[in-house]
């Protein structure tokens, strides 16, 4: 069979022409290859950086001068919004006179402001190709400019303008403002990770001080990250060591240019074990590291060990400090800014441009030198540690022969406790670490042997984030598990290839034991196995939350959800719901599904009440149409409000006359509606503008409302099979309330905690069967929160760990006293 030419289907081999050739105009190449462009687009890693690439313009305008606040808005249907107050986008015509600038930046790659070096000395994109990249990828996406005293519009579908730029109010402000959301068919996973957002922004507005940078979910309640740092770098090296004992009492920072190459450094060394070392190339993490750390360990080394021989600190015969006996404990933040960096890959882990190295490398001997010098305490403190660290590492090399030789390091024999499956395969084999011998012989009846090994562990292992390596390496327990898991442990020994289970999964207790256990696991895991979690090995068993009893039956609830819709089905049976049209109204599945956009209804509107009056968002949902377009005309506002008002008169007569404030919104060229009431004695600002209109927030309110109304007006009737237990009520969030009550009579719902109560075969079923089993992967979105977790929960610092539980205390669920 003969071979055929892809870009044309209908060639075949000797047809090999200029009609073989495709040019793909445009945005198409980036529909076609997304992942050359913007990175995977099944992993998340694409899904992200497509809102780095709008932040990382603004970010420019900063770096620029032009630009002090950047905000950005995950909405409930996983659209993004970002808005900064920088010059915004050139609006005027292009140069070839059919489109306007705006239009030519969000719609042809390498269009930009970046490629002019008097536009951008430095610039962290895509080269330029960033935002166009994702107006490509995105369903839709919206842009309003703030330039020239006006508000300029322009609406995008899949790159594609749909109109011309045009021109929709009058503004004093200036910026850019984008919303966009991702194509579904172009991304695998949709839902953003609002901590692997602001990790990365957190980043930013270190990285440039004096910045504004806020991150709102209004997927979840609450939840905002608000950043801005005088300090810079300084304040990062401050937050990562606060939960840490400083050598010195400030942290050590420099900076310098030479030859072009800017060079920004804070550093602060601490008496913890861990080196913390965050690098950076013009505001983007290099997480590989690259020349610029190159330069800064050579000269940590070199410096270090200059002064002290200088100084005569060294004892007689004793050998130079290696360089990770230095850096044992250092908490350091390199930030450097290049004109044109190379980096070993699109996604930029790795700086390779190999004139940064001698450059970071003779600033940091210079200013680290003077250091030394001028502060001879601090520095004696530092050099001491440095000694110590290598006793240390000498002592954890004694102790790896001894243990080896003992054979806790020998992977070829493996621990008598570990009931091993029969697969050598790691890619379908898993090893499940239990809490206790109870559980572990549940969890050994109950298995699938050929694919599940089970290891039990006896009490709570040691905490290895406080511990030396070579103390962690005399613990039975932990010795234990390292020879399971086959891959070996410490830099000379371990090798990830040799993993024996590609699926580890900690199976623990729901209790504070439990919960305590699976920590100190996860302290061992991310401390000594960082990679094992990096790849995706690491899971949590999800046990049943509750055990719901109905007369002799016994049915386990994996979670809220799942209880919610048993309760749902409990409480709907031989039941319907009518409103005030009438007729035969909705029952079973119908009703389920009423019943569920209910509770997303309520969901939606108890995250508004936080900052509104909820009378007033349900008077303008039950009683109006109120929408964008109702906005623009001032009769159709006043006849509405009028409408809200009659309804509110209904129910809240206290609240009457309502104080509606009416101002004309010059940005949008419409108006904008204000209440100020008072709720159980706080204030409440209600503000109804052509931005909450148009949020996918209140959009989704309205739409459920009006499927609500389906079945008419109030009042609504829950009507039994047998008309005895009918029950009427006026607002249709009432049917949820009562479907409830209804649902968890004659049943006893319990809060299940024990692995240990259940027998093998409900094991199985409930928590270790691929099929019905819920298990928890574990990722690191934010490493350097992580790092200050970790620190905080498991490290020495009593004052922080207390400070954190008090801050925290009313976000705890399910808390078992």
């Amino acid at each position: 069979m003969a071979d055929q030419d892809i870009t044309n289907p209908s060639a075949t081999s000797d047809d090999y022409d200029a009609s073989s050739i495709q040019v793909l105009k445009g945005l198409e190449a980036v529909r076609k290859r997304p992942g050359m462009y913007i990175g995977d687009t099944d992993d998340g890693s694409g899904l992200h950086h497509m809102v780095f690439e709008v932040v990382d313009n603004a970010v420019d305008e900063a770096l620029a001068g032009h630009c002090d606040t950047i905000t950005i808005s995950i909405h409930i249907d996983n659209s993004i919004t970002v808005t900064d107050n920088g010059r915004g986008i050139p609006v005027d015509m292009h140069e070839d006179g059919m489109r306007s600038a705006a239009e030519v930046v969000m719609t042809e790659l390498h269009a930009g402001g970046k490629f002019d070096q008097n536009s951008y000395k430095v610039s962290g994109g895509l080269h330029g190709v960033g935002v166009s990249v994702v107006n490509a990828l995105s369903s839709h996406l919206e842009l309003e400019i703030h330039r020239d005293g006006k508000v300029h519009t322009q609406f995008y579908s899949l790159g594609v303008p749909i109109a011309p730029l045009k021109v929709t109010g009058t503004t004093s402000r200036t910026g850019t403002k984008v919303t966009f959301k991702p194509d579904a068919n172009m991304f695998g996973l949709t839902e953003y990770s609002f901590d692997l957002l602001s990790q990365r922004l957190r980043e930013m507005a270190y990285l440039n001080k004096g910045v504004a940078i806020s991150i709102e979910d209004e997927r979840e309640d609450d939840r905002r990250h608000d950043f801005k740092f005088e300090g810079g770098i300084s304040s990062f090296v401050e937050h990562l060591a606060r939960a840490k004992n400083a050598l010195h009492t400030a942290p050590i920072y420099m900076t310098m240019e030479k030859d072009g190459i800017s060079v920004e450094l804070a550093v602060q060394w601490t008496e913890a074990y861990q080196e913390s070392v965050f690098c950076f190339t013009n505001n983007i993490r290099n997480r590989d590291g690259g020349t610029h750390l190159t330069g800064l360990r050579a000269a940590l080394t070199r410096t270090l060990n200059d002064y002290a021989a200088k100084e005569h600190i060294f004892k007689k015969g004793q050998a130079a400090l290696a360089g990770e006996d230095i850096r044992e404990g250092i908490v350091a933040v390199l930030s450097v800014k290049v004109p044109d960096p190379k980096f070993s890959s699109q996604t930029k882990d790795k700086l390779v441009s190999s004139e940064v190295r001698p450059a970071v490398e003779s600033i940091i001997n210079k200013k680290l030198g003077e250091w030394l010098v001028e502060n001879p305490a601090d520095a004696k403190n530092v050099v001491g540690k440095a000694c110590e660290a290598s006793r240390a590492r000498e002592a954890a090399r004694k102790a790896r022969e001894l243990i080896r030789r003992k054979g806790v390091l020998d992977t070829a024999s493996l621990p008598g406790k570990l009931a091993d499956c029969q697969s050598k395969d790691p890619a379908e084999s898993e090893l499940y670490i239990v809490e206790g011998d109870s559980a572990g012989g549940s969890a050994k009846q109950g298995r699938d042997r050929r694919t599940q090994a089970i290891l039990p562990l006896r009490g709570k292992i040691l905490n290895v984030w406080r511990a030396r390596f070579d103390r962690m390496l005399q613990s039975a327990e932990i010795g234990t598990l390292i020879t399971a898991l086959g891959c070996g442990i410490g830099e000379e020994h371990y090798d990830i290839e040799k993993l024996r289970y590609h699926r580890i999964i900690i199976m623990t207790d729901a209790d504070v034991d439990g919960a305590h256990i699976r920590t100190l696991l996860l302290t061992l895991f991310f401390r000594q196995f960082p990679e094992i979690i990096e790849r995706g090995h690491i899971h949590l068993a999800q046990p049943p939350l509750y055990k719901v009893k109905q007369g002799k039956r016994e049915t386990y609830m994996k979670d809220n959800e799942a209880l919610n819709d048993f309760l749902f089905h409990n409480g709907t049976r031989n039941l319907s719901l009518t409103g005030s049209k009438g007729g035969d109204g909705i029952d079973g599945e119908e009703l389920l599904t009423y019943l569920r956009q209910l509770k997303r209804y309520r969901q939606i509107l108890r995250r508004f009440e936080r900052r509104r009056d909820r009378r007033i968002l349900s008077a303008w949902l039950n009683a109006t149409n109120m929408n964008e377009t109702t906005l623009h005309d001032k009769a159709a506002v006043d006849a509405e409000l009028a409408k809200a008002e009659a309804w509110i008169g209904e129910r809240w007569v206290e609240l009457l006359p309502v104080p509606w404030e009416i101002a004309k919104e010059e940005e949008h060229n419409g108006y904008s509606i204000q209440v100020n009431s008072r709720v159980g004695g706080s204030q409440r600002v209600t503000l109804f503008n052509h931005d909450f209109a148009h949020s996918p927030e209140y959009q989704q309110l309205r739409k459920l409302m009006d499927h609500f109304k389906s079945l008419g007006d109030g009042p609504y009737t829950l009507v039994t099979d047998d008309d005895k237990d009918n029950v009427v009520v006026q607002e249709v969030e009432a049917i949820l309330d009562h479907v409830e009550i209804r649902g968890k009579k004659s049943i006893g719902i319990q809060r299940y905690k024990g692995l240990g109560e259940m027998n093998p075969d409900q094991l199985w079923e409930t928590t270790m069967n691929p099929e019905n089993r819920t298990l928890l992967q574990v990722r690191v979105d934010d490493a350097i929160e992580a790092e200050n977790i970790f620190q905080v929960l498991m490290g020495d610092d009593v004052e922080s760990r207390r400070d954190f539980i008090n801050a925290n205390a009313l976000n705890v669920h399910n808390l078992d006293i």
